[in-house]
């Protein structure tokens, strides 16, 4: 993979991260990652210069705007079809420019009528669910607004939207307690 004018990495998932490790040896360029869990997967693959937005796209968007180098290119190694659009939140600050490296794909796999809970990570997810209902009861325990918005209301579930776009506050969400610090 050519990396020759780019100045920084943006990932907006952890897949993005294991996608591009696999494709590149490269690991010396700053790394911007839109929360922490992404920005873990970097550190696990050996990137060393890592900032984390500790939230949702539009905060990615924000730090990169802020911290970014200006000159070059911010790569964005991520989904062939991505849940936001952070070239076009980037536009007339810095240069981006999105990189499929992965696909997600659905696995064909229909959820049961009834079920306790679920997690939903993201707005694809939440509007495959919803392609599948509606469901008799149950709890959907989503990552944001966004996703709840995707999944609707019309799906027969109670939905949970998690108080933080990160897993420990998912898990909150659910019912779990915070691990104590």
């Amino acid at each position: 993979m050519d990396l020759d004018g780019v100045t920084a990495l943006a990932f907006t998932s952890r897949n993005g991260v294991e996608a591009f490790a696999r494709l590149s040896p490269g690991r010396a360029l700053p790394v911007f990652t839109v929360g922490n869990a992404t920005a873990e997967a970097a550190r696990e693959r050996g990137f060393g210069q890592i900032r984390s937005a500790g939230g949702a796209l539009g905060d990615l968007a924000a730090l990169l705007a802020a911290e970014a180098p200006r000159q070059g290119l911010v790569l964005i190694p991520g989904a062939l079809e991505p849940a936001g659009d952070l070239p076009a939140l980037l536009a007339g600050h810095i240069r981006a420019r999105a990189l499929p490296v992965y696909e997600a794909v659905e696995t064909g796999v229909a959820p049961p009528r009834s079920f306790d809970a679920v997690l939903i990570h993201s707005a694809r997810a939440a509007r495959a669910l919803r392609g599948r209902g509606p469901f008799a009861g149950g709890r959907a325990v989503v990552l944001s607004e966004a996703v709840a918005t995707a999944l609707g209301g019309d799906s027969g579930l109670e939905i949970r939207v998690a108080a933080a776009p990160d897993e420990a506050a998912l898990l909150e969400a659910l019912g779990k307690p915070a691990p104590r610090v």
